[in-house]
Parts: structure tokens; sequence; C-alpha cells
């Protein structure tokens, strides 16, 4: 049986069961609590973690959720992994930036970056009027080598100068960054669909393996719509994670 060092913070407004819970998933994805190894049972837990039993049954429950555990009728608790998946917050933040700080090696091929006109959805999105010129970038990202997303963006066209080695080797939130665009909020939404043979070319998974399909408005401080996303990525290589918190 595995126990791992954890340390909550009770001041913390984040709750208990989710910080075990993220001490947890840093351990397995980590390599203390390797795929196969058995955790203990929650009464040793919340002894060893000065914690209550029902916390330390929400934080394995979220784990299970996520498909990094597994209750197993007269074997306990095991750690199944799906380690290689990248978890990430639902915060305004690039891609490229979150793989960078989690240690991952972002990897960027641009299938496509020029001006073409806007169709309806984009001009909405953009504030623009449709068939105006607006920029326009497809790029293929990998993590650690592994296709992960299809990263589709239309941008206002002076808002941005670039080339397709700056984008293979930064984030376009960096990239704006630099040109003193302020990202301020975004309107996101998230559903699911099937790859079409083409999709699941490039990501490298089967004709309608379901894919996480990510619209994205962002905003800069001004008000101004600055930017507009539509991205595509692997179920089963990536996930999104929220807190959710009472007020």
């Amino acid at each position: 049986m595995n126990t791992v060092q954890v340390t909550v913070d009770r001041s913390s407004r984040t709750p208990l069961h989710v910080q075990l819970a993220q001490q947890l998933e840093a351990a397995i994805t980590g390599g203390d609590l390797p795929v196969g190894s058995r955790l203990s049972n929650e009464v040793d837990l919340a002894e060893a973690y000065g914690l209550s039993r029902p916390t330390v049954r929400q934080a394995i429950a979220r784990l299970v959720d996520q498909g990094l555990l597994v209750r197993k009728r007269g074997v306990g608790t095991q750690v199944v992994g799906n380690a290689g998946q990248v978890r990430r917050s639902l915060e305004l933040t690039s891609l490229y930036d979150d793989l960078a700080a989690t240690n991952r090696t972002p990897q960027t091929e641009v299938l496509w970056l020029g001006p073409v006109g806007a169709t309806a959805d984009v001009a909405t999105a953009l504030q623009c009027e449709q068939g105006d010129h607006v920029l326009r970038i497809e790029r293929l990202r990998r993590a650690d080598g592994e296709p992960l997303a299809i990263m589709r963006n239309w941008l206002p066209t002076e808002i941005l100068d670039t080339d397709a080695a700056t984008l293979a080797a930064n984030g376009l939130y960096e990239l704006l960054r630099a040109e003193g665009v302020r990202l301020k909020v975004a309107h996101q939404t998230i559903s699911a669909l099937p790859a079409t043979p083409e999709q699941a070319r490039l990501l490298t998974e089967q004709p309608g393996a379901p894919l996480l399909a990510v619209t994205r408005i962002t905003y800069d401080d001004h008000g101004r719509a600055v930017e507009y996303g539509s991205h595509l990525f692997r179920a089963s290589r990536y996930a999104f994670e929220h807190t959710l918190i009472h007020r």
C-alpha cells in the first residue's frame, strides 16, 4: 500500500479534498505513485493526512472520475494512470504556455498562415463585416512529439505581423503580448465532435473518435475582440478541469 507526502493549507479557499486530489495527481503523473500501485484505504489515508474520511473519499472519487484511479473489489484503490493526458485548468492561457509550464515540450506545425475573407461566424466573433480580411492561422500542436490538437485562429490583420517560423517557435498569446496586446477576458464553449478522416489522420486517431471542440473569443483590456479560436483536442489525451467555489 502506498502513502505519499501531502501538505494541505487549511487557510486556502481551495477545498481540502481538491488540494489532496491535486497532490495525489501530481504524485501519479510524477511517478511517485506508479501505474499498478495501490493506495492505502480511506481510514489509513485520513489518519496519515489528518483529514476526515469524507474529504479523502471526495478526493479519491475526483481522481476516479479523471481516470487516474480505479476501485476494484477485493483489491482496493489502484493507480491506472493516463499520466500522458494533458490536464488544463480553465484560465485565459494558451496551450503552448500550459505545456511549457508543466515541463511538456510543445511542438508546432503551421498548416496555414495568411489573410482570408471573414466568414459569417468569424465576422460576428471579431466584430467586423463578412468578407473583411482577417488573419487565419491553423496549426497542429504536439506535446513531446505526440499529436494533441488542431488549433485554428482568426485575428484582425493589424493585430499581429508574424511568419510561420516564428509561429512554430512561440505561443500565439506570447506573440500577442509582445505586440502590446493585453488579453483581458474570453468567452469559451466546449463541446464534442467525431473526428473527420482528415482530422483523424492529423491527430493519429480513428475516424469518428471523440474530439473536444473548443471555441474561444478573446477580448483585450479595451473590450476589443482580438482573437477567435476554434480548436480540436484529442479527448483521449486532453481534459479541462476547474474548481467550483460556493460564494
